[in-house]
């Protein structure tokens, strides 16, 4: 099943892996599965601070709980990596088809700057 990422969707990844604590997570979630307590002594950041940056990357659909008996054990979601590996092909081939329309002789009929399946820009708009 092929599924297509909007811009909004990549930010919220990214946005997800903005800090270093939330990578090194993902990271350590990515060999094995971990409670709170057991991310909070391999990464040197408090319980609750672990807590809220499970809580930013479940939302953005990066982990997920496991509840093992008492405890909630965490571990990288299934998919999760290749969201990401996808969120950045995306974002890295826009720019290249972008730059490639930039190096084309300009066609009347077609603006060079607009990527087919983007919205185009008005022209009309000043950049105040």
């Amino acid at each position: 099943m092929k599924t297509t990422q909007t811009a909004e969707t990549q930010a919220e990844l990214f946005a997800a892996l903005s800090t270093e604590s939330r990578v090194r997570i993902v990271q350590l979630l990515a060999s094995d599965v971990f409670c709170v307590g057991a991310l909070s002594r391999l990464t040197g950041i408090s319980a609750g601070a672990v807590s809220q940056h499970l809580r930013v990357l479940k939302s953005a659909g990066l982990v997920e709980p496991q509840r093992r008996g008492y405890f909630i054990h965490y571990r990288l979601a299934p998919g999760a990596a290749r969201r990401l590996r996808t969120a950045l092909a995306t974002v890295v081939n826009r720019k290249k088809r972008i730059s490639h329309a930039l190096r084309r002789p300009h066609d009347a009929a077609r603006d060079p700057v607009n990527v087919p399946g983007e919205p185009s820009q008005d022209k009309g708009a000043s950049n105040t």
